[in-house]
C-alpha cells in the first residue's frame, strides 16, 4: 500500500510538472480576437523556466526563453489592418494555435450599470433595429466576467473568449459598447474589437490601479492606504514588523497565567488589513483589468459616476487617476479616453439636487485637463427622469464613437464636441428706456449655429445678482450666442445653465449635440453686504455660504464654505459680524449683528460644527445690530443677550436661568445636550430684554430642511427661535456671512 502510494504520488508530480511546462496564454489571447494595429503587440504568457518560446504571425516570427518564474514576454512589430483572417501559434514544448485573428482597433468598455447595460435590457426598438443588421464578422466582442481581487491578478475566472458580432452574441453584451464600435467599424472600415469589464453599482476607485492614484497629488492618502495594504511595500513590512513585536513582547509578559487580569493584546492594525469587496480601491483592476495588461489598446470608453455621486470637483481627480493609471500601465500615453456625462436622474430631493450639476462639472473638467479626452453629452435622452438607467443607448455609444472619430482618429470633419461655455458680455438697455433691462449674451464654441430640439426658446438658463439668489432667465438664439434678459436683478454676477438634477435642456448646436450644465461668473462675497451695510466696511469676510442649502460634509461633522478666509486672516479679533440675508417669495429680509468675539480660534467663529469644537451658551453685554429691515430687529444696542452656539441636542428647560425664557418652548435659555454629536445644533443670538430671538440657524446639517431665520418665528404654534421649523425650505436663497474686525 506504501508503495502504491509512493507511486501516485510520483505521476501526480509528473503530471503537475508536465503541465506547468506546457506554454501557456492569459484569456485575452484567443481564436477570433482582434490584434490593435499600428502600434507593437505585447504577446505573454508562462512556460518552465528557460524553455524556448516562439510567436509567429503575420510573416513575423519572434522568440524569447520564459524567466525563473516560468514568465515570458515579447513583442510583435505593428501590424496593418487586415479584415482576412490569420492564424497566431504559440509554440514552445506545445503548441498553441489561434485562429480567425483579425488586425484592427480594440477598445476598453468599463464602468457601471450604464455600460454593463446589455443590449436585452435596451429599449426594444434599438434591439430590433440592430437584429436587421447585426452579422459583422470584423466586429469581435469579448465580455469580462465580474470579480475582484485584493492582488494583482494574472488570470480572468470563468470562460472568457472572442466572439463575432452576431444575434447570438450580442443579447448580454454592453449595448453602449456595441452601439459605439458598431459606429466605429462603419465609419473606419476596419475590424473593431470589443472588451466590456463592467460591474453595475461600482464606484470608480475599485477601477483605478495604484500608479494612477500616485499620479494625482489630491490622492495621496488613497496611494498611501494602498502602500501599506500591499505586503511587497516597505510601509507593509514596517508596520507589520512593529506589530509583531508587540504582540511578542505581549505574549512574553502575559505567557503564563497568574490568576491576575490579562490587557487585550495590541490589535493588528487595519491598515494592514487587505480590501474585501467590490468598492474598494483597485478591486475590481486587479481582477478585471490587470489579467489583460499590456494587452495594445487605442483606447477606452467609460459610463460612471453615480455611485460617486455628491463629492463634485473630488470626482475629477478620480477620473484624472483612472486614465493616467490606464495609460500607465497599458504602455500607451495616447490612449484615448472617452465618457459619458451623466443624465439627469432625481437622486435627491432638496438642496442636493444641484449635486448632479456638481459632478457634471468634475466630468467637464477632465477633458480640459487631459488630452485625447471627451465626453458625450446625453441630457436629451432620458424619457424617465426617476430611472437612473435610460433605455437609450444607442445615442450614447455613438456619441462616443464621434468623439474617438474626431480626437483620436483626427477625422476634423466629425462634429464630435457639445456646444461649450466661452464668456459672457453684460448690457444694458440704453436710455431713454423707460424701464431698463438688464441683458446679458453668453458666446459659445463647438457651435455654427444653436438651434432648440422642440423650437421653442432655450430653457434652463438662470442669472443672479447680489444677493447669490439666481432668477429664471428669457432667452434668445443669436446664431452662436444665447441673449438673455431678466428684470430687478441689479448687476447680474453669475449665470448658470440646467443647473438642477432633473434638468432636461433643449439646446444643441447644429449636429443635434446638447449642451450640457454649466455656471460662470462670480459674486463677490461682499456685494449684498456693502450695499446694505454701509457702516461694515471696516469687517473682513471670515466665512460664506448659503444658510437655505447648507452643505455638509464627514458625516455630518463640518460645512462646507463657499469662502473660507480663516488661513489668510490674522491678527487679534476686535468684534465679530454675523450678516443672516434671507429671500422668500420674492421679498427680503436681512440682519447684521456685531458682538466681541466668543474665542480667539477663527474655527470657532463660524458655524458651531462637531469639527469647530465651539460650544457657547453666555451671557453677552455688548451687542449692536448695524443693520436690519426686520421690524421687530430695530438698529441700536442690546446690552443683554444670551448666545447659543453648539452642534449637539437640546431641550427646552431654562437650564441657563435667563430671565423671562420659557421651558416649555425652545426659545433662548434652552438646556444644551453635549452628549450628541453632532446633533440638532444651535447658532442662536437672543435679545433677553426684548424676549426676542435675533437670528437663529439650527439643524444646518441636514440642508434645506434648516431652521433660518431673523427675530422671533411668527408661528404661534412654533418655537420663537425657529426650532423644528425647516424654514430654510421655503426660502429661494440668501447669505450667511460671518465676518471679523481686527484691532
Amino acid at each position: 500500500m506504501k508503495f502504491r502510494l509512493i507511486c501516485f504520488a510520483a505521476v501526480m508530480v509528473c503530471l503537475t510538472a508536465a503541465t506547468h511546462a506546457d506554454v501557456r496564454l492569459p484569456e485575452i489571447f484567443d481564436n477570433n480576437m482582434v490584434l490593435q494595429r499600428d502600434m507593437p503587440v505585447p504577446i505573454w504568457g508562462w512556460a518552465e523556466p528557460g524553455e524556448k518560446v516562439t510567436v509567429s504571425f503575420s510573416g513575423q516570427k519572434v522568440e524569447t526563453t520564459a524567466d525563473a518564474q516560468g514568465k515570458w514576454s515579447l513583442e510583435l512589430k505593428p501590424l496593418k489592418a487586415n479584415a482576412e483572417p490569420g492564424s497566431l501559434l504559440i509554440k514552445g514544448k506545445n503548441e498553441i494555435k489561434l485562429d480567425n485573428v483579425l488586425i484592427g482597433d480594440v477598445w476598453l468598455c468599463s464602468g457601471q450599470s450604464n455600460m454593463e447595460w446589455t443590449m436585452t435590457w435596451s429599449s426594444k426598438e434599438e434591439y430590433e433595429e440592430v437584429l436587421k443588421n447585426v452579422d459583422n464578422p470584423n466586429i469581435r466582442l469579448f465580455h469580462v466576467r465580474k470579480t475582484l481581487n485584493a492582488d494583482p491578478q494574472d488570470k480572468l475566472i470563468l470562460d472568457a473568449t472572442w466572439l463575432p458580432c452576431s444575434a447570438e452574441s450580442i443579447p448580454n453584451f454592453s449595448a453602449v459598447a456595441l452601439h459605439f464600435g458598431r459606429k466605429l467599424q462603419a465609419e473606419l472600415g476596419v475590424p473593431i474589437g470589443l472588451i466590456n469589464s463592467s460591474w453595475g453599482g461600482t464606484r470608480i476607485e475599485p477601477w483605478t490601479p495604484p500608479v494612477g492614484f500616485q499620479s494625482v497629488p489630491a490622492l495621496k492618502s488613497i496611494a498611501d492606504e494602498i502602500e501599506l495594504k500591499n505586503p511587497q511595500s516597505e510601509a507593509y513590512k514596517e508596520l507589520l514588523g512593529s506589530t509583531l513585536r508587540e504582540q511578542r513582547a505581549w505574549l512574553d509578559e502575559y505567557s503564563k497565567p497568574t490568576g491576575m487580569r490579562v490587557p487585550p493584546p495590541p490589535k493588528f492594525p487595519d491598515q494592514l488589513v487587505p480590501y474585501s469587496n467590490e468598492q474598494q480601491p483597485t478591486m475590481l483592476y486587479n481582477a478585471m483589468i490587470h489579467p489583460m495588461v499590456p494587452f495594445a489598446l487605442k483606447g477606452a470608453i467609460w459610463y460612471q459616476g453615480e455611485s460617486n455621486m455628491g463629492e463634485g470637483m473630488l470626482y475629477a481627480e478620480k477620473m484624472k487617476a483612472l486614465i493616467q493609471g490606464w495609460r500607465k500601465v497599458f504602455n500607451n500615453p495616447e490612449l484615448g479616453f472617452y465618457y459619458v456625462q451623466l443624465a439627469p436622474f432625481i437622486y435627491w430631493e432638496g438642496t442636493q439636487a444641484t449635486a448632479l450639476p456638481e459632478l457634471w462639472e468634475a466630468q467637464s473638467s477632465v477633458e480640459k485637463a487631459l488630452p485625447l479626452t471627451g465626453q458625450a453629452v446625453i441630457n436629451d435622452t432620458v424619457d424617465d427622469i426617476r430611472d437612473i438607467h435610460p433605455a437609450s443607448k444607442k445615442p450614447v455609444g455613438e456619441r462616443l464613437a464621434l468623439l474617438a472619430l474626431n480626437r483620436t482618429y483626427g477625422k476634423s470633419e466629425v462634429v464630435a464636441a457639445s456646444p461649450e461655455f466661452d464668456r459672457m458680455v453684460f448690457e444694458y438697455d440704453p436710455p431713454p428706456a423707460a424701464m431698463p433691462r438688464v441683458m446679458l449674451t453668453v458666446i459659445f464654441k463647438n457651435a455654427k449655429m444653436l438651434k432648440t430640439r422642440d423650437g421653442k426658446s432655450p430653457d434652463w438658463f438662470e442669472i443672479a445678482g447680489a444677493d447669490g439668489v439666481f432668477h429664471k432667465a428669457d432667452a434668445e438664439i443669436k446664431e452662436t450666442t444665447i441673449r438673455l434678459i431678466i428684470p430687478n436683478v441689479g448687476i447680474p454676477y453669475a449665470v448658470r445653465y440646467a443647473w438642477d438634477q432633473s434638468a432636461q435642456p433643449n439646446l444643441m448646436n447644429e449636429a443635434g449635440l446638447p449642451l450640457g450644465a454649466f455656471r460662470a461668473g462670480e459674486i463677490p462675497d461682499r456685494a449684498m453686504f456693502d450695499e446694505l451695510v454701509p457702516d461694515g466696511a471696516a469687517f473682513k469676510v471670515l466665512y460664506r455660504f448659503d444658510p437655505t442649502k447648507p452643505v455638509p460634509a464627514d458625516n455630518r461633522q463640518r460645512l462646507i464654505y463657499a469662502t473660507d478666509n480663516s488661513e489668510q486672516i490674522t491678527g487679534k479679533v476686535k468684534r465679530v459680524g454675523y450678516f443672516l440675508y434671507l429671500v422668500k417669495d420674492g421679498k427680503t429680509q436681512y440682519i447684521f449683528v456685531t458682538m466681541p468675539p466668543l474665542d480667539t480660534d477663527l474655527k470657532k467663529l463660524g458655524v458651531p460644527t462637531k469639527a469647530s469644537g465651539a460650544r457657547f451658551q453666555k451671557r453677552i453685554t455688548d451687542v449692536q445690530v448695524l443693520a436690519s429691515n426686520v421690524p421687530s430687529v430695530k438698529e441700536g444696542s442690546y446690552p443683554d443677550c444670551n448666545v447659543e452656539f453648539w452642534d449637539c441636542d437640546y431641550g427646552p428647560d431654562n437650564s441657563a436661568n435667563v430671565p423671562g425664557a420659557l421651558s416649555d418652548k425652545f426659545d433662548f435659555g434652552d438646556n444644551m445636550a453635549p452628549g450628541n454629536s453632532p446633533g440638532y445644533g444651535s447658532m442662536q443670538i437672543h435679545d433677553i430684554a426684548g424676549k426676542q430671538t435675533l437670528l437663529a440657524f439650527n439643524n444646518f446639517s441636514v440642508g434645506s430642511n434648516c431652521d433660518v431665520g431673523i427675530g422671533n418665528n411668527p408661528d404661534p404654534n412654533g418655537n420663537p427661535d425657529w426650532t423644528f421649523s425647516k424654514s430654510a425650505s421655503a426660502h429661494s436663497g440668501g447669505q450667511f456671512l460671518i465676518l471679523v474686525e481686527l484691532e
